[in-house]
């Protein structure tokens, strides 16, 4: 990702905002100035920022061509200056002017996305680590000209004009000349990749000789109408992009009289041939392309070989606008814009409505989620930048709206700090895998850009120690920082993240992370031939591949990264990077614009804004004078994968007394215990009371009293997720069912049910549990059942709360109850947003509870509360899965209907109505447990439940309470007193009918039905 700041930018200036009719702009955080650079697909993700950006990201600003201001920056948000000025619509801030000099183009625009102070202004070197002196950064500059000099010399000596270069065999890589490696290869398409997606990389490391001689060979030798199938994605960001990039400073190198005199618009004339050849692929009803064009036959055609496929990446429909519209900005032909614009469109209107997040895999016919996982890693990534990046180039409200949206999202279900984890766009409380992917080593790096700086520094910090341990970043890594996937083929995601934050914090500690990557790079991956990627990252063993975006990316942000200003032949300012970090001039957000657009953006939410305090961040806010900021947030995070983690107290050490001792050890726990929580407060971790009820432990080490506390209190979330792992491990029940049979029913409504680790198994009973359901009294069960006469040889119900669930079965049993049915206290909770779980005993023996216990979720168990209220006798089976309708239980139900006087109404009821009857997962929301390395564990505010164990390290609702916290019946995270507890149900039940009910649930079939399909 890039970041840019306009020369123009004082940092004394005074905030002035051009007075303009204003409309209401999507509240949330947004940092403009740093533009993006990622890799979506099976592509990377890239940024950059200008070396010239001194030390600390500043507020975001707007472009005259954007309606109004937007709120900026949280409290965590890069540094910002104290004033930034924007000129007025048409205007510079000197006053009139236009024409195509660089002063005119940047009339009317004045793009003001992050303004930076320098870095003595900011942040002072952190003691841990010494400012890095002028001599030794222009020395690891020089030194990345090198590697860049030995990767290119070899790549113009063995492979030219190859697409790539094979560094182990010193030769270039021609396809279908080589074993096909699958999809990897749809980015060749005999059209000299590497040399074309490194020709703006020449300028930036001031070879404009060599750029001047590239450009000729690209202009001589490039054949763009070959019969070759290919990535709509990968050609787009590479070869398209690096055209553009290459027409971009060539043209500026001409302008300023001294190279390129000669060039006349050729790579622009390329650029725009290969648009052509790329818009076939768009030929499908949704506006969506397909993943693969020939280039000579275009799709569908019998000689093209390609046009049958219906399924693309997200990021690869979705990572288009900014080549696309920078085309048709240069050339004036406006359907390269109108084409990327309507597939991001529709990628905006297939977003899952309740979650705002989008999935993996896409149906580009019908628009349907073919992978329902969600995350910002592979096949998403460059999705997200292009939306910021778009705003950012083409002054489109609409895109910061959907990019603010998408954020909130992200935030409140996939990051997880210091992780980011893929969740069910269905079911976002629920983690799609528990790995993630490299790709997602960019995210830290738009995290800057957006302002939010904190959880960059964090996620950075983490991925920094999986380099230190295997010295590069694996393909794919497990929650406990395993390594899962372990290829390396020299991304450069990590790098352009380490950019951004040297140049938000100022902190020498990111120069140090480049220069580990230099030494890395040279040590392990340099070869005779080049760079070579790795093949195994714990072996060392290499693989005969190096990828252009190597020369395209790595060496743009290792460069930038050491660079001052005065190093630089141009003002990088002055640009935007793509996701393949190509230059884009700013001035194009201006030139040959389209005809305005109607805000397409529907029915979008207003975001909590509890975090977005300030319209202008400054710096002495965001940094108030504390140059250990960003060693503060990293230095908790120093052990999370090396092997002096603090570790457990073995047995023996325990019995001896020769260990640590901990002052608060997990199977102690107890939520009620005020000293507990006390201790948990010092050592760092803290309560959160989720929307849905739920109390997660969570674990922020800069919060401890000191750094044994931080320890203790990693070591205590170490041991509550271990305990919560081995007791899911030996108690996994799968989930019930409960069934309403009595009319007007008829068995034709089904609720899954969460099981119990107590009472009778129901599946060694086929026949089950039936009976007429009783309200208990008082309703949370917790005390002597004061209506034994209405429960007896019925199914009591009951409210979750107050006790334990072994003495709620007790109590119902003791009152002659034949079964209890426990319902979720938390209004609106319901079993498609949370997963299912057991109900945990009381740590003691149970074998006296012999009646059997279910659970259900509010939702559900509404169903069965509104059915009392309209037609009092309501009969519900109970059995470990739903029983087929026959016709004897409906007659016999039927008759017992008719004997009693209830003004019942079975009109009212749908006919066909057929609830899902299992959890659409498949497992009743019980899984097997994930590899966990995670400071976040989630209990529940009441009972110790156990539920589907997230492969996450967020444990939700969890036996986190595990098996020895369940031996305390009292505790409780929060207890709540209910003065009338035979009332509350009637006071909380007044609502709906049960035919407004039925119809809610009959509108969710169809998501059920679908998440059943889906394989997390």
């Amino acid at each position: 990702m890039r970041t840019f700041l306009p020369h123009w930018l004082a940092s004394g200036a005074r905030v002035t905002w051009p007075e303009r009719k204003t409309r209401k702009r999507p509240r949330g955080r947004i940092s403009v100035s740093l533009a993006t650079t990622e890799k979506g697909g099976r592509g990377r993700k890239k940024g950059l920022v200008p070396s010239y950006v001194a030390a600390a990201v500043a507020a975001a600003a707007v472009a005259p061509p954007l309606k109004g201001w937007h709120k900026a920056g949280p409290s965590e948000a890069a540094a910002a200056m104290s004033g930034l000025a924007v000129g007025g619509e048409g205007r510079s801030d000197g006053g009139g002017g236009g024409g195509d000099s660089s002063a005119g183009r940047w009339a009317g625009w004045k793009l003001l996305a992050l303004g930076l102070l320098s870095a003595s202004s900011v942040l002072a070197a952190a003691p841990a680590v010494q400012a890095m002196g002028r001599e030794e950064k222009r020395r690891l500059g020089n030194q990345v000209v090198e590697m860049f000099d030995h990767a290119y010399s070899n790549y113009m000596e063995h492979a030219y004009p190859a697409d790539e270069l094979m560094p182990l065999t010193c030769r270039g890589r021609v396809r279908g000349q080589e074993p096909s490696r699958g999809d990897v290869d749809d980015a060749l398409g005999k059209f000299s990749l590497t040399l074309i997606d490194t020709l703006d990389t020449l300028v930036v490391l001031n070879k404009t000789k060599e750029f001047e001689e590239a450009v000729k060979k690209v202009i001589r030798d490039v054949n763009l109408d070959n019969d070759i199938v290919v990535s709509v994605f990968e050609t787009n960001i590479r070869v398209l992009g690096g055209l553009l990039g290459g027409h971009s400073v060539a043209i500026m190198l001409k302008e300023k009289g001294e190279d390129m005199q000669w060039y006349n618009g050729e790579l622009l004339h390329m650029a725009k041939q290969l648009g052509y050849k790329l818009l076939p692929a768009f030929n499908t009803t949704s506006g969506l392309p397909y993943p693969r064009v020939n280039l000579k036959f275009g799709v569908r055609s019998p000689e093209a070989r390609t046009g049958t496929e219906t399924d693309t990446c997200t990021a690869c429909a979705g990572t288009l606008i900014l080549e696309f519209a920078a085309l048709s900005r240069f050339t004036g032909a406006s359907i390269f814009e109108e084409y990327a614009r309507k597939a991001l469109d529709f990628l905006w209107e297939k977003r899952q409505r309740s979650s705002n997040l989008v999935g993996v895999t896409i149906n580009i016919h019908t628009g349907d989620w073919v992978r329902k996982d969600s995350g910002v890693g592979a096949g998403i990534d460059s999705y997200y930048e292009y939306l910021l990046k778009a705003y950012v180039l083409l002054g489109d409200d609409s895109f910061l709206e959907r990019f603010n949206t998408h954020y909130d999202a992200i935030m409140r279900y996939i990051s997880q700090p210091p992780l980011l984890l893929d969740v069910h766009i269905h079911k976002p409380m629920l983690n799609a895998r528990t790995w993630m992917d490299s790709l997602l080593a960019f995210f830290p790096g738009l995290q800057v850009l957006k302002g939010d700086i904190r959880p960059a520094i964090e996620t950075h910090e983490m991925l920094y120690q999986v380099i230190k341990k295997h010295n590069f970043l694996p393909e794919a890594f497990t929650t406990d920082f395993r390594v899962h996937w372990a290829q390396h083929p020299l991304r450069p995601e990590f790098a352009e993240s380490t950019y951004f934050l040297y140049k938000a914090t100022g902190d020498p500690y990111y120069l140090e992370v480049g220069k580990t990557l230099i030494e890395n790079l040279n040590k392990y991956a340099r070869v005779p031939c080049g760079f070579a990627a790795m093949k195994d990252v714990r072996t060392g063993s290499h693989e005969d591949r190096m990828d252009s975006f190597f020369l395209a990316e790595m060496f743009k942000y290792l460069y930038l990264l050491f660079a001052d200003k005065e190093d630089l032949t141009f003002d990088i300012e002055d640009y935007i990077f793509t996701t393949e970090a190509h230059l884009l001039p700013l001035w194009l957000s201006t030139a040959n614009q389209t005809a305005p657009r109607k805000n397409i953006t529907t029915e979008y939410t207003e975001l909590d804004d509890s975090n977005f305090d300030w319209t202008c961040p400054n710096t002495q806010i965001l940094f108030p004078n504390d140059p250990m900021y960003a060693q503060s947030i990293r230095e908790p995070l120093k052990n999370v994968v090396d092997k002096s983690c603090p570790r457990g107290v073995s047995r023996a050490e325990e019995s001896l007394g020769t260990g640590p001792k901990p002052p608060l050890r997990a199977r102690d726990f107890m939520a009620s215990n005020p000293e507990h929580l006390e201790i948990l407060k010092k050592m760092g971790v803290s309560l959160i009371h989720l929307k849905d009820g739920r109390v997660q432990l969570v674990q922020h080490a800069i919060q401890a009293a000191s750094s044994l506390d931080a320890e203790d209190g990693l070591r205590f979330m170490q041991e509550m997720i271990e305990l919560s792992s081995q007791q899911q491990k030996e108690q996994q029940l799968p989930p019930r069912a409960i069934q309403i049979v009595s009319h007007p029913f008829f068995g034709r409504v089904v609720l899954t049910a969460g099981p119990a680790q107590f009472g009778m198994d129901l599946s060694k009973h086929k026949s089950g549990a039936r009976g007429f359901v009783a309200v208990s009294k008082p309703y949370n069960g917790c005390s002597e059942i004061t209506n034994p006469e209405a429960l007896k040889d019925k199914i009591a119900l009951m409210q979750r709360g107050q006790c334990m669930f072994a003495e709620k079965a007790r109590n119902i049993q003791k009152a002659g109850a034949i079964g209890g049915i426990v319902i979720d206290d938390n209004e609106g909770s319901s079993s498609d947003t949370a997963p299912l779980f057991q109900m945990a005993g009381d740590g003691k023996n149970t074998d006296d509870i012999t009646v059997p216990m279910l659970f259900l979720f509010n939702k559900e168990g509404s169903i069965i509360l509104d059915a009392i209220q309209e037609y009092e006798a309501v009969e519900v089976l109970l059995s470990d899965k739903a029983k087929d309708r026959d016709l004897e239980m409906e007659s016999m139900d039927q008759k017992s209907s008719d004997n009693e006087s209830h003004n019942q109404r079975p009109e009212e009821i749908s006919a066909d109505l057929n609830l899902v009857s299992q959890d659409p997962e498949g497992e009743g929301g019980l899984e097997s447990p994930a590899e966990l390395g995670s400071n976040s564990v989630s209990l529940k505010d009441q009972e110790s439940c156990i539920p589907k164990l997230q492969e996450t390290n967020k444990l939700q609702e969890t036996s986190s309470q595990a098996s020895d916290l369940q031996s305390h019946p009292e505790e409780q995270s929060e207890i709540e007193t209910d003065s009338n507890p035979t009332d509350s149900w009637d006071n909380n039940n007044k609502g709906q009918s049960m035919e407004s009910i039925l119809a809610d649930w009959n509108e969710d079939i169809e998501a059920f039905e679908m998440m059943e399909k889906d394989e997390l």
